[in-house]
């Protein structure tokens, strides 16, 4: 059906536009954004009773190469998904083979998208730097919302198309 391919495709469209808008707010307001990155790598606002504080990163110089990481990771969830979009767009009056295989670069952008928001921000931040521990720099809330609706978007995208009727 013509209408599921155009809403997976505007879809996938929203997630790049999301993913440009964070990456645009990460160059454009480098050291607010950076500030969440070296507190919770420097694990300075955990409990203080904790006993994993030996994983803090405290050189500035990997709090950087860190948030550099994660802008570049965002841009190219921003790039794959915005590429992806365009060719699911392009192909969406195609037969069903054709507009299956036109969802590769979005399936690729989206499992990015999935990777950053749980490995980076909830697995190694959450769990690793104990981000869930500070009140005032915990991104886990904000990285769970973020995870569910790519990953929702990328159960949605990659279920096969049948021919449009």
């Amino acid at each position: 059906m013509l209408t599921i391919r155009l809403s997976k495709a505007a879809m996938v469209a929203a997630i790049a536009f999301f993913e440009t808008l964070v990456v645009l707010g990460n160059i454009t307001d480098y050291w607010t954004n950076f500030a969440f990155v070296q507190h919770v790598l420097s694990m300075d606002t955990v409990f203080p009773e904790t006993t994993i504080r030996y994983r803090a990163i405290t050189n500035p110089v990997l709090h950087h190469a860190a948030y550099l990481l994660i802008i570049a990771v965002e841009a190219a969830t921003a790039v794959l998904c915005g590429i992806g979009a365009y060719r699911m767009m392009r192909a969406s009056r195609a037969p069903a083979a054709v507009f299956n295989s036109a969802k590769a670069m979005a399936i690729a952008g989206l499992t990015l998208g999935f990777l950053l928001w749980q490995v980076g921000f909830m697995s190694i931040g959450g769990e690793w730097f104990g981000m869930w521990m500070s009140e005032k720099w915990n991104g886990v809330p904000s990285a769970f919302r973020f995870l569910m609706i790519v990953l929702g978007v990328l159960i949605y995208v990659a279920m096969p198309d049948s021919e449009v009727a």
